[in-house]
């Protein structure tokens, strides 16, 4: 009986110390990981379509409108100063033909010489060419116009300036068809710049002689010469000069040598030496020689591509005419 009883409270015993060994030992809780809020996604922006590109409008000035989708890429320019305007500009890389007496600057003579349009404009190797914008001056008739527009060809016909003003306009038209306006500026802002400060050298000065611009002696005793309302006679004015054909009717026109002994200009500019006319052969034609400007021996050879070509470089014209009629103003 007594075994037993130990035998029991033996039990009890090993009980009671593993039910204390289990009450001692912390049962860890159970991590919750923390539940990450999601973040905002945004939405997947939609590309927006660039808006096509307005296209160009222009009335030139015969008032016809000229329309282009784009900057005119690829050019033909049958005008001399038109040329010259588009190198001015940094379009020159767009012409793709000329007209033979586009040959300033030298980088123009890399475009297919289209003739000198004497017999008319070559229409079918305009054609053949496709360009996207044809540049023509006030020599070409309206009718000679209406024949290429007829056939599709966008065509800007444009007036010679009457001033530097217009010099201006003129620049900034082909500039908006060819897509370089931001270029075309910066060559006005040195245009009028140096346009004032030749004003500013000749402020002070109080003499005009009387000019005779000879345009064109292939009859020398009545050769060809600008009249009033002229870029020409516009220049010589400006430079402190009289034209003397300002006072004949007509815009180019031909005097006699009876009326230059007349009026007897006190300078005489040569724009026909290209073509082997001197300060000697004038001296010799009937009459001539009694002219203050060919005794005093101011008869000057001039480059007609400076001055009679009303590009940007009527500037330059506008400078070498103030030199010559004003000798005493600084350089």
């Amino acid at each position: 009986m007594k075994n037993k009883i130990s035998n029991i409270l033996s039990i009890i015993m090993v009980l009671a110390v593993f039910l204390s060994a289990c009450a001692t030992v912390e049962t860890p809780e159970p991590t919750v990981e923390a539940v990450q809020e999601p973040t905002e996604v945004p939405p997947t922006e939609i590309p927006t379509e660039e808006p096509d590109p307005e296209p160009i409008v222009i009335i030139d000035d015969l008032g016809e409108e000229i329309v282009l989708e784009e900057p005119a890429q690829a050019v033909i320019s049958i005008s001399p100063s038109l040329t010259e305007i588009l190198f001015g500009i940094g379009a020159g890389e767009s012409l793709i033909g000329r007209d033979s007496n586009s040959t300033y600057p030298e980088a123009a003579l890399g475009a297919q010489d289209l003739g000198g349009m004497w017999d008319g404009i070559p229409v079918e190797d305009i054609l053949a060419m496709e360009p996207d914008l044809i540049l023509a001056g006030e020599i070409y008739s309206a009718d000679a116009i209406a024949e290429l527009r007829n056939l599709g060809l966008a065509v800007y016909w444009q007036a010679n300036p009457d001033d530097f003003e217009g010099l201006y306009d003129n620049i900034r038209d082909i500039s908006v068809l060819t897509g370089t306006e931001d270029k075309a500026e910066d060559l006005i802002v040195s245009l009028t710049a140096r346009v004032a400060e030749m004003d500013g050298k000749l402020a002070a000065v109080d003499t005009s002689p009387l000019v005779f611009y000879e345009l064109d002696a292939s009859e020398p005793a009545n050769p060809y010469t600008p009249g009033a309302d002229t870029f020409i006679s516009y220049v010589i004015g400006r430079a402190k000069g009289v034209n003397l054909g300002d006072s004949l009717e007509g815009e180019w026109v031909q005097v006699s040598s009876e009326e230059l002994v007349a009026q007897d200009p006190d300078v005489i500019l040569l724009a026909d030496a290209l073509y082997g006319v001197t300060p000697e052969s004038v001296g010799e034609r009937a009459g001539w020689g009694e002219i203050t400007a060919v005794v005093d021996g101011d008869v000057y050879p001039f480059d007609p591509f400076i001055l009679s070509v009303p590009g940007p470089r009527l500037v330059d014209g506008f400078e070498q005419v103030a030199g010559i009629l004003h000798p005493e103003i600084p350089e």
